[in-house]
Formats: C-alpha cells, structure tokens, sequence
C-alpha cells in the first residue's frame, strides 16, 4: 500500500515500510491530542509525517490531514482513549518480535548489547578488531557502540563474534560474498559464541548495526535462543545510514577535524541519482558537502581548462549559514544540492556555473549547454552531504576547512592559483551567456 501527498506543491511518496524506517530509532514525543500506533508504540501523527516526509516545519500540514494519510496507509489512529481504527499490526511472528525490539527502545529501555558489522576497508597488517577495520563508516558504527555504554562486539565474516580487543590479521572474506549455506551456519555460530559471553540470551535487546546480509543471517539463531534483535538502520541506503550516525548524539560534534575527515572520505560519497530519489529526506537541514569526479569526468575537465584535474575530490561548500548581518538562511543541504547545483540553470550556482563553462570551452559550444551539463553531472560526479546543526559556525567551519581541502574548484577563501585563474576567465566567458 502506497500513497502519493502534496505539500506546498512539494510530492512525497509514502508507504508504511518507509514511514516504519523513518521512525525507527527516533522516541515519541508526548502525545497531546491524536496519535497512531505503530508496531504496538503510539506517536504524534503530525511528528510521524514529519520524520516520513522530512519536513521539519509542521506548519506545512494539519493534524486532520496526518491522521487521514496515515490511517489510510493501515495504521490504527486514535485519540485520547479511544481509535478510529483497530488493525492488527502485519508481517507475522517475526515482524512482531521486531516491533518488540523497538517498542522496548522507545518506551526507554536500553540495549543490553550492541554487535557491529566489519567492513572490507582494513590495515594492511593485523590490530586489535576494533582498530582493524578503517572506514568513516566502521568508525562511525564503532564511536557509537562505544558511547552506548553497553558491551559491544564485532560481527566477522571470518571470525563470527569478535571482542573489540582481540587481535586479527586482515582477511578477505566479505559475508555478502557467500553462500546461504555459509551465511547460516555464521549466524548459528555467532548466536553460540554470544551466548557463550553473556550467558542465557532470553528476553536480552541486541542492538545490530550492520548491513543487511549480516542481520538476517544472524537474527533469527538470536530469536531463536530468546533475544530481542533490534535493526534500527533496516532499509535505509548507506547516505541515510552516515547521516543517522550524524544526528546521534553518541556521534555527532561538527568540529574543523571530524568534518574534514567526513568529507574527505570518497567511499561515502553517493551517486546523485540516489540524493534525488532520496527526496531530500536527512538534507533538509544546514550543512557541508563536497562534491567528487570519477576519471572520465576528470579527463573531460583537464581538456576545457588546460591545467589537470585529479580525480576525486573537486569542490566544497556549505548550505544554511547565518548571514553576516546575523539573519537566517533558509537554504538546506538539499536545496543547495538538488535545486542550485543540479538545477536549470547556472546563474544560480558557482559549481555549476565553473563546470557549464570548462565544459563548453572543452566541446567547443558558444554557451552552456543546461540539460547536457545535468547529464553530464549525474554520470561522473558524487557527493558527500554532511548535516550540522550549528549554523552561527558554519562560515568559520567552511573557512577552515577550504583552508585544508583546497578544492580545485573553490574560487573564494583559496589562494589564487594559474588553475583559478583560467576558470575565472571561463566563467566570464560563459557566465553572461
């Protein structure tokens, strides 16, 4: 079951898997007037279509409107004491231990134990587990196994269940990589050895942060033996997993050095296609990105300025910043992104602006060319979104972190190189056409 609304001439697309996963690992707020249940937890409708559509401002839509598209999407709504509907929660057995888990979570109970997923990114030679594993991605999952306060452990592909301490040699084995058979006889072995830890696991909440294949592998030998399994991030694409560890207080900090190392991570960055269909769900908001190019693209941009262009990392910026007079900014990372940069028309992006014109003057075009430029930005370049909350620091962090980075193409807070200069002189070219 699925619906399409409108807000202010803006669409979204809901469904109930989605707007599950948009409330997944979020708690309630009190319930004033109307709520909905869902998986057995009751919330504010009009915070449930917020989280589901990513509109903060819930100015946007009435409580009337909210309790109808949800309850046409199945879900049971009620106020005060009574409902408007009664339906029973779908997905079987399995489905309702899962909605358990989260119930437990969100009427404030904490996790007894948090297992986190490897990754393929690791030190050349052997290290204690928890400094084997080197993506922004692991750290990120790690920081936060770490700041929960509960014991934690490492799911291996090779090793099973792994102590952050105990000592590993770099291995190959990836576990989506494998056979059923492997993957379930892995899952089987975790659940003993985690047992083995802990002791009995019956009615223990087991908080799982990894990737898919992990998870079902292992999910159903833990239920098996009584636990809970609590999958906070399930179906969520890896942009929308970084940005969940962003907005958790266990991760988040927008320090000059975290946010460099975030982005400058290139194995984060995400095609533009997946931003788009993401719907600006987690961009909404202020923040910091920078924008990457695979090597045909590089190539394509060395030709049109003269000076070369390394694959990778290519530009930075900021969207939402105070203004210098101390007014609000309206702009968010998705409007920056989606709308300026991937918009029609280059007046209103400098990135745009620089690339239409390298691009012209490389394919011999007396102008910019707009729908070939927005193909030609979806085939070779990715981007790093990165939300910051604290908008009075976000010019300074820009400032800092330019300073550091030096984008090739970043005309202002950069010295003034023979790069630079020729794309200025391209965008005066170009620009006023």
């Amino acid at each position: 079951m699925d619906m399409r609304i409108t807000l202010d001439g803006e669409s979204f697309e809901l469904t109930p898997e989605l707007v599950r996963a948009r409330v997944a690992g979020r708690v309630p707020e009190d319930v004033r007037e109307y709520w909905v249940e869902i998986d057995g937890v009751r919330w504010p409708v009009k915070q449930v279509i917020s989280l589901a559509t990513g509109v903060s401002d819930r100015q946007r839509f009435q409580s009337q409107s909210s309790r109808r598209w949800l309850q046409n999407l199945g879900f049971t709504i009620g106020g005060g004491t009574g409902a408007s509907a009664a339906r029973t929660p779908r997905g079987g057995t399995e489905a309702a231990t899962r909605s358990t888990a989260q119930a437990a979570l969100a009427l404030g109970r904490s996790v007894d134990v948090v297992l986190v997923g490897c990754v393929k990114s690791k030190l050349s030679h052997g290290a204690a587990a928890r400094d084997l594993y080197v993506s922004d991605y692991f750290v990120k999952m790690r920081t936060y196994a770490e700041a929960s306060g509960r014991p934690w452990f490492i799911l291996s592909a090779e090793h099973g269940l792994v102590r952050p301490d105990d000592w590993l040699e770099p291995y190959e084995r990836y576990l989506p990589d494998t056979s059923r058979e492997y993957r379930r006889l892995w899952g089987d072995k975790v659940a003993e050895q985690l047992e083995h830890a802990l002791g009995s696991l019956s009615g223990v909440l087991i908080d799982v942060h990894a990737g898919a294949a992990y998870v079902e592998a292992v999910e159903q030998a833990l239920r098996t033996r009584g636990a809970q399994v609590l999958d906070q991030l399930k179906g969520l694409s890896f942009g929308r997993r970084l940005s969940w560890y962003l907005k958790n207080d266990a991760v988040g900090g927008s320090s000059g050095t975290t946010v460099i190392s975030q982005l400058q991570d290139g194995e984060t960055a995400t095609p533009l296609a997946d931003i788009i269909a993401g719907g600006g769900t987690d961009l909404r908001v202020p923040g910091m990105y920078s924008w990457w190019i695979d090597d045909a693209g590089a190539d394509d941009l060395t030709r049109g300025l003269g000076h070369r262009i390394q694959p990778g990392l290519i530009y930075a910026g900021l969207a939402g910043a105070t203004r210098s007079g101390g007014a609000a900014s309206s702009n968010t990372l998705w409007g920056r992104i989606a709308t300026m940069h991937l918009g029609k028309r280059h007046e209103f992006s400098t990135l745009r602006r620089s690339l239409g014109s390298i691009l012209a003057e490389s394919h011999g075009q007396p102008t910019i060319d707009e729908k070939q430029l927005t193909r030609w930005m979806h085939a070779h370049l990715r981007v790093i979104p990165i939300p910051i909350a604290d908008v009075d620091t976000l010019d300074r962090l820009e400032s800092e972190i330019l300073t550091e980075l030096d984008p090739p193409l970043n005309l202002a807070k950069v010295p003034k190189t023979p790069l630079r200069q020729q794309l200025s002189v391209l965008r005066k070219k170009y620009g006023s056409t």
